[in-house]
């Protein structure tokens, strides 16, 4: 299903609504991956029927295949260059196979496999400027191939499943997100890597990630329901939490010219954050064996609990300032859209007077498409988005 996003301007705070314009419907088993072909009213879909198919939008309105490719195992992913006309689709057999397509878009043109992975694989990145295609799978490997001689470079062995991977041309740094919640930021060379440091914030996997290449910005979405962004280019070690999804993120898109952030999770929830406004850093949360504010003891505290004659309470924090507190004490209910909170969540009593009717002012807005998220692909040249579903289908 492709959704656009309407040229309306914002109004009274309001982020510009999707319009659904069309539904793909008859792949029989589960799309994996799909992609909108630039300049063109066509779709690029793999799934686990092994098959790759090439979708042409035709004089009816409805979109049919004009390929329909048998692979020798699932496609798992995908990725197309403009340019060259070059498509490279990962399977899970581990092995990715190089294909040109045709102008007509009605013939694939196989030029080349490589034997790249000993399990699925989770991502393919093609970078025409250094002619090298960049991959990860489930086998916990990152690498990378040259285009030209199709002759392995290097690779590097993450301690878990690489799940993602992103990757910046001019600078040659790989993102690579995995199983255990990290991001592994690689400094790439022709045939060897520099690991320049693993980004911390997530407490589960890393299930896809967007790069700013103008702002330095990385986004990253993940199975703990946040998107956090990493101001990569700053130096600092600057991170900002985006909590407005009740399920697992599993699509990300920026949208660099209006500079908003589309989110995409597994209940069919697009969420729309304005990436203009000037956000705050969440606080660490402190550790205490006492409530902050009245001293009472947590249920962890025997010391403490046996000199007051009281039963120990469960611990709570602030997310405003971060403050250890008991329940009594940090009971308030309030959203904080500057450091990321776009739905209620636990504030103290200090905090929640602090916290201003502005203060409240929503930076996003979010959108209900009816079928759990895959994977998404923003053609922002067309304001189109296209969002592969669960039950099978793209919109």
């Amino acid at each position: 299903m492709a959704t656009e996003i309407s040229q309306e301007e914002r109004a009274q705070g309001n982020i510009r609504k999707p319009v659904l314009l069309n539904k793909i419907e008859g792949c029989p088993d589960t799309i994996n991956m799909a992609i909108v072909i630039p300049k063109e009213d066509g779709v690029i879909s793999v799934s686990d029927d092994k098959t790759l198919r090439v979708w042409l939008k035709r004089d009816s309105g409805q979109y049919w295949p004009s390929i329909c490719h048998s692979m020798p195992a699932e496609a798992s992913c995908v990725d197309y260059n403009k340019e060259t006309r070059l498509l490279f689709v990962g399977q899970d057999s581990g092995s990715v196979t190089e294909f040109e397509l045709t102008e007509d878009y009605n013939r694939l043109l196989h030029r080349r496999d490589y034997v790249a992975h000993q399990g699925r694989v989770t991502a393919v990145k093609f970078s025409l400027s250094c002619e090298w295609l960049l991959t990860c799978s489930r086998d916990k490997y990152f690498m990378w191939h040259c285009t030209e001689t199709g002759r392995r470079l290097s690779g590097y062995q993450a301690t878990t499943i690489c799940l993602c991977l992103e990757f910046d041309e001019q600078s040659k740094y790989a993102f690579v997100g995995d199983y255990s919640g990290q991001i592994s930021v690689l400094k790439l060379k022709d045939n060897t890597f520099d690991l320049v440091t693993t980004l911390k914030g997530h407490a589960g996997s890393i299930r896809c990630l967007s790069w700013d290449a103008d702002n330095q910005l990385l986004f990253s979405g993940s199975f703990d329901q946040s998107v956090v962004v990493w101001d990569i280019g700053s130096r600092k070690g600057t991170a900002f939490e985006l909590q407005g999804h009740k399920e697992k993120v599993q699509g990300l898109a920026y949208a660099k010219t209006s500079h908003q952030l589309l989110t995409g999770s597994d209940d069919g929830i697009l969420g729309i954050w304005d990436m203009e406004v000037k956000r705050l850093e969440t606080p660490e949360w402190v550790e205490s064996d006492v409530c902050q504010k009245c001293s009472s003891p947590f249920f962890w505290n025997f010391r403490k609990m046996w000199a007051d004659k009281k039963v120990g309470m469960r611990q709570h924090h602030c997310r405003h300032c971060g403050k250890a507190l008991c329940h009594a004490c940090c009971s308030k209910m309030s959203t904080i859209p500057l450091m990321g909170y776009e739905y209620e969540v636990r504030v103290c009593d200090a905090c929640f007077e602090q916290i201003t009717p502005e203060d409240k002012a929503p930076h996003a807005t979010f959108h209900d498409l009816k079928h759990g998220i895959v994977h998404m692909h923003l053609d922002e040249s067309r304001k189109v988005l296209l969002t592969t579903g669960k039950d099978r289908i793209m919109k």
